[in-house]
């Protein structure tokens, strides 16, 4: 299967659109998508729903592993794996989730991420398992050929 084309790596449609997930950073081993609170993100408590939270991490740590320096190359991955523990309650304002992909196979790679409220207050984290899935790794697609970038996605 070949891999997709893409004009960007915010692919801002589907699920992440329907929840107003965005791309805002993605380097080698690192991502940054945030969501904007708003009433239908929200529990019967009045504050963001663990639902949103877990798909926010879900998404960034995903997106972490799946940078390509080569623009034109989508990598892709699946979850396999997501542990999410929730650490504050927070009701309106942004939310930033922070990933880093902590180690990396040809097949696998493991990711951490960190969700904050505007004030940098912790409100979740987690750690998850992906898997890559399409075209095999090519010199120009494969993780192992990104450069280390601190400053600085699950189908």
């Amino acid at each position: 299967m070949p891999q997709r084309k893409r004009a960007g790596f915010d692919s801002n449609s589907g699920f992440r659109h329907l929840i107003g997930m965005r791309a805002v950073e993605m380097t080698a081993d690192r991502a940054v998508m945030e969501i904007l609170l708003a009433p239908e993100h929200l529990n019967s408590q009045g504050s963001v729903h663990g639902g949103v939270l877990a798909s926010l991490i879900d998404n960034t740590g995903g997106l972490a592993g799946c940078y390509c320096p080569n623009r034109e190359v989508l990598r892709k991955a699946v979850t396999l794996s997501l542990t999410t523990s929730f650490t504050r309650a927070v009701s309106s304002g942004t939310i930033r989730a922070v990933a880093t992909k902590k180690s990396a196979g040809k097949k696998i790679f493991f990711s951490t991420v960190d969700v904050m409220d505007d004030a940098g207050n912790l409100v979740a984290f987690g750690e998850a398992t992906y898997r890559y899935v399409g075209a095999e790794p090519t010199a120009s697609s494969s993780p192992e050929t990104h450069e280390s970038n601190q400053d600085g996605r699950s189908s």
